[in-house]
């Protein structure tokens, strides 16, 4: 079984100014990262205690054509992709090769910190889907990865600890869950309907990754299907107190999440975007 550590989750607005404020108004004041080398996007970064991240991305310029995730930056559509964390890309390519995955890269990427540091990493996007889109593109570093990331003031030693989960919005769990467990080995995921969602999730014990097909009264998930693919939907953060984060943050009810309890942040104050926090223990 290949144990994936997630990296980063992407998501996609059309002025990154508007993102980060709305943010803000949660609390969640973000670092400006800086411009991409491929010289059309520019990010911002909430940082977590354990490393990971939620990455803000738009292009440098309103309505200028992003070489990724270009519809969902023109829609505001947040949640785009997600990357884990790999020591070497080219022993991950061979991995990916032998389970039949064909991947692009290395490809080398770079970002200059508004302190003038640049940074430079290595990119691989597995699949024939967009990077990032159903399963994850890998990440490693040419330059320490402390100067890429480190933890955001405002989050930094509080109750949120870092990226818990993806949520990938698909048409058929089967057909997907059969392409992760090829991929990494995984056993055959657990199912339970999810009201907050509107949808049948399968969740792989263990695993960061939960796939949410849409029941037929969940209008935003089917919609989100048909426009963008089948991609990321939604995302979860750790809180080791939902009690302070219901205290901190306009959340909705709580619901059960595979033995443990998950609260949505509203949608209503975050562009629709579904961002859940998810506790530690049952």
């Amino acid at each position: 079984m290949i144990r994936l550590k997630i990296d980063h989750v992407t998501l996609a607005g059309s002025d990154l100014e508007v993102m980060r404020r709305r943010f803000a108004e949660l609390g969640l004041v973000t670092d400006y990262g800086g411009p991409h080398s491929n010289g059309a996007t520019h990010m911002a970064l909430l940082g977590f205690d354990d490393g990971s991240y939620l990455e803000l991305i738009s292009t440098l310029e309103p309505g200028v054509s992003s070489p990724l995730w270009g519809l969902q930056i023109r829609e505001d559509a947040g949640p785009a992709a997600w990357a884990i964390a790999v020591d070497e890309i080219a022993r991950e390519k061979e991995r990916l090769a032998r389970v039949g995955v064909a991947a692009d890269g290395p490809v080398p990427m770079t970002r200059v910190r508004p302190d003038g540091t640049t940074l430079a990493w290595e990119l691989l996007f597995p699949g024939d889907t967009a990077p990032g889109a159903m399963l994850p593109f890998a990440i490693a570093d040419r330059t320490p990865r402390d100067l890429r990331v480190a933890p955001s003031a405002s989050v930094r030693g509080s109750e949120l600890g870092g990226v818990a989960g993806v949520v990938l919005g698909v048409r058929s769990i089967k057909r997907s869950a059969g392409l992760f467990r090829r991929t990494y080995g995984w056993s055959a995921p657990s199912l339970a309907s999810i009201e907050g969602l509107g949808a049948r999730v399968a969740c792989f014990e263990g695993t960061p990754v939960s796939l949410a097909e849409p029941s037929a009264e969940s209008a935003w998930l089917t919609e989100r299907v048909a426009r963008y693919g089948e991609t990321l939907a939604a995302f979860l953060l750790t809180s080791s107190d939902l009690k302070r984060s219901a205290d901190r943050f306009p959340l909705l009810a709580p619901e059960p999440w595979f033995g443990r309890t998950l609260a949505w942040i509203n949608p209503g104050r975050l562009f629709g975007w579904r961002l859940g926090l998810l506790s530690l223990t049952g």
